[in-house]
């Protein structure tokens, strides 16, 4: 679609409305006078204006800007306006309205944080942003869980992570930064030495600075595809390097069935290790096999009563709605099944077909919006009738059908990590390939320093540095 952008150059707020309204179209800067279908973005002193012509026709969307104290919140609210003005022109014109309304983020719960915080209420979210009533129940709950984790708080607390970038195989729907262990054996072992160099280096910083790690997490990647000497020696490093007296959570992504074994685990146990991941994503064995793992779902039930006899871990189980092949009967069976296992933990994830992933080039036999929509409300019903509850919530870019990643926990067992991850509640320190390390100002603006992507590439980076 031709986009103009007048009084204004806010491409980014423009182009995540135009990818929620219309995916299937890509945002184009014409250099010649407006002519033909597109939307014309005015941003003029107060109020944001938009004006899209499709066809015959020519649909006006409007909005105002909010008052604002400072440079920062100006800029945010100039963006939400930009975005408003598109959506309600788009909704004129006909155009789908998405379950979460005008809002484009991807931390939705942030926002709702601000609105309770300032004693606004979840029906005021979902009036300012045309979100259903539901999503917005749902990122009230979220949200209110993030502002009692940060309560929990104190000065120095900080989270941890280290990420293992290998895998048994590579899925379909995947874009990080991860290598299949048969091709890039190799690596492993130089990759381990460039790591513990990095956690040794980090750890010093982190006990100069007086921090204190409350959440530990491994990563990846699947950090169960090391053997269980690595892992070994990766968690007495961590001790080793870091004071872990104040730890909450420990948790390690056990994700793929076909890497955990009762040795591993016994390691993981002896270091404290007191949450693990066991993701089949599906219970289907059609739906295993299009998105190219190797196990069964009958691994699954193994892998995990393996962990249940070995004792002292809280069990999170991904799920995926959405997936090639699936269908919402098969999604319904999937979820039946993972309740019956009893996990404390179940994260529900929408498929975001993400550029770098096989199915970004071969999108075949995937089910539609309305049938992934099936998918997520059931299993939000059938969680909640188990005695789960939301506790955290994150978008993606071309989420199929405009849905959610929620993570539902029992009482009492929410992840802390992925709060203070995806909340922002404090610093996340973070080491190996791909890494991210986020630190909040007081302000609330969030800096990142990103490691470099790829094994060999942080592997050549840490040896330059003599770390």
């Amino acid at each position: 679609m031709d986009l103009y952008l007048i009084g204004h150059d806010y491409k980014y707020a423009a182009e995540q409305m135009l990818l929620t309204l219309y995916p299937d179209r890509r945002p184009v800067y014409p250099d010649h006078a407006p002519a033909g279908d597109r939307a014309e973005i005015a941003l003029d002193g107060g109020e944001a204006v938009c004006r899209l012509v499709q066809g015959d026709g020519t649909f006006e969307g409007r909005a105002e800007i909010r008052y604002w104290r400072n440079d920062r919140e100006r800029v945010r609210m100039e963006q939400q306006a930009v975005k408003l003005s598109f959506y309600r022109a788009a909704l004129a014109a006909g155009a789908r309205k998405p379950v979460w309304g005008a809002l484009t983020g991807v931390k939705p719960g942030k926002l709702m944080a601000r609105y309770l915080r300032s004693g606004r209420s979840a029906a005021d979210f979902a009036r300012d942003f045309d979100v259903d009533p539901d999503r917005a129940a749902l990122c009230e709950t979220t949200a209110r869980a993030a502002l009692a984790a940060k309560a929990s708080l104190s000065a120095g607390d900080i989270g941890l992570y280290v990420g293992i970038p290998f895998c048994p195989t590579r899925c379909a729907y995947c874009s990080f930064i991860s290598s299949a262990v048969g091709a890039s054996e190799k690596l492993v072992e130089p990759y381990l030495a460039a790591l513990l160099r990095e956690i040794r280096r980090t750890g010093q910083a982190v006990r100069d600075a007086g921090e204190r790690p409350v959440a530990l997490y491994l990563g990846g990647g699947t950090p169960t595809t090391l053997s269980a000497e690595q892992l070994d020696a990766l968690c007495t490093a961590l001790e080793e390097c870091f004071d872990l007296t104040a730890l909450r959570e420990y948790t390690v992504e056990a994700g793929r069935p076909d890497t955990i074994t009762r040795e591993k685990l016994q390691v993981l146990r002896a270091h404290g290790v007191d949450r693990v991941s066991v993701n089949p994503q599906t219970m289907s064995d059609q739906v295993l096999e299009a998105i190219g793992r190797r196990h069964t779902a009958k691994d699954v039930l193994d892998a995990l009563a393996l962990v249940r006899d070995a004792g002292g871990f809280q069990v999170n189980m991904d799920l995926i709605a959405g997936l090639p092949k699936d269908a919402p009967e098969g999604f319904r069976r999937t979820v039946e099944r993972v309740l019956a296992l009893g996990p404390e933990n179940v994260t529900v994830h929408t498929l975001a077909i993400k550029n770098g992933s096989y199915l970004a080039q071969c999108r075949a036999d995937l089910p539609d919006g309305t049938a992934v929509g099936e998918m997520v409300d059931f299993a939000g019903e059938a969680l909640r009738a188990a005695g789960y509850e939301p506790y955290y919530l994150y978008r993606q870019k071309y989420m199929s059908g405009g849905f959610e990643n929620v993570g539902w926990a029992k009482p009492g067992t929410g992840s802390l990590y992925n709060l203070l991850m995806m909340e922002e509640l404090c610093p996340v320190i973070a080491m190996g390939a791909g890494a991210s390390t986020k630190r909040t100002g007081p302000d609330g603006s969030v800096t990142r320093r990103m490691n470099p992507k790829y094994p060999k590439e942080y592997i050549e980076r840490m040896m330059e540095d003599g770390i």
